[in-house]
């Protein structure tokens, strides 16, 4: 019972300071509060967020915001198709002393950070995209035959412009897996347009002051993870998850004829994580069903892919995800 009493305290202590965080967010990037939510997640639960949406519409600005308030050393790498691994994880060099000796010196990339903004990650060639892949997963690189611990927390936020395809190169599917939450961006509404203007168009802006540490961060993530889910809940991010493998038996005829292949042990996952999350910056202790419909999108959408017969009939991820909430016998009266 005191345990339980402690986790009760500890977690309310926690909504108090997530509030005061994401009130200091939205004063530099304003409403949206979908995305930031979405964001917060990703940083609560450990992992990486992919932000996908057209230019100027705040997604660096609200990954340097973050920066400020979560109190994390963050760093911003532009890629482009010329970017390579070492520009990114370091090299070694070779460096001579004062008296004549000669030795090797590692000097870092920029991945030795807490927060690596990858603006336009889609830009680079695949040979650097890879150069995340063990950062991402494993929180260590290796380079010259040795392998280095990255910072804690260490968290990767990277955008990606979905119309523009001209010098870009598709995300494998490997490492959009690695992303915890695929976050999309999109346009503001009228109040909150007029807002963004009013804003960022005088002659000062707004500045945002440190909300967390990465310490605090650290405690937050661990107690997320210590946060109950309910049977109803685990098993309802189960059967949602494998209703989306066109080889399960269970399938229904149309995810059989439209998707190609399906999302993997690492969607549950990430379920698990983030119906905690938003539950816990919704004020709640524990997570419901309404957590698990929120989260089926951006959980989902980055781990399966329709094939190309589905696409020619102009299906979406979005429309399928949404046929299968309302199929769902669980799910369906919460939707």
């Amino acid at each position: 019972m005191a345990d339980a009493d402690n986790l009760l305290t500890e977690i309310e202590a926690l909504e108090g300071r997530l509030t005061a965080a994401k009130a200091e967010i939205t004063r530099r990037f304003i409403g949206q509060e979908r995305v930031v939510d979405l964001t917060l997640s990703a940083l609560l639960c450990g992992g990486h967020g992919l932000l996908i949406g057209l230019p100027g519409l705040g997604k660096t600005r609200l990954i340097e915001t973050l920066s400020t308030v979560m109190g994390l050393d963050g760093k911003r790498v532009q890629f482009t198709p010329d970017l390579m691994p070492a520009d990114i994880l370091g090299s070694e060099v070779l460096e001579t002393g004062a008296d004549g000796s000669r030795a090797f010196k590692f000097i870092e990339g920029p991945i030795f950070c807490q927060l690596l903004m990858a603006d336009e990650i889609n830009r680079a060639s695949p040979r650097t995209q890879s150069a995340l892949l063990q950062a991402m997963q494993e929180r260590q690189v290796s380079v010259s035959g040795q392998t280095r611990d990255l910072a804690k927390p260490f968290h990767v936020l990277a955008t990606q412009n979905p119309i523009e395809q001209e010098g870009t190169y598709p995300l494998p599917e490997a490492q959009l897996d690695r992303f915890l939450v695929r976050i999309d961006v999109g346009y503001p509404d009228l109040a909150t347009e007029r807002e963004i203007l009013l804003a960022t168009t005088g002659e000062a802006e707004d500045s945002v002051t440190n909300v967390f540490s990465a310490e605090e961060l650290l405690a937050a993530q661990t107690l997320l993870r210590r946060m109950p889910v309910g049977e109803g809940v685990m098993e309802s991010i189960l059967a949602l998850v494998r209703a989306f493998r066109p080889e399960e038996a269970d399938a229904s005829e149309r995810v059989r004829e439209s998707v190609a292949w399906g999302p993997g042990p690492r969607a549950s996952q990430a379920f698990m994580l983030t119906v905690r999350a938003r539950a816990l910056l919704q004020g709640r202790l524990a997570p419901d069903l309404s957590d698990v419909i929120a989260m089926a999108k951006p959980v989902l959408k980055h781990r399966m892919a329709l094939n190309f017969a589905a696409l020619a009939r102009g299906e979406s991820l979005d429309g399928l995800i949404e046929a299968e909430i309302a199929k769902s016998a669980r799910l369906k009266d919460v939707a």
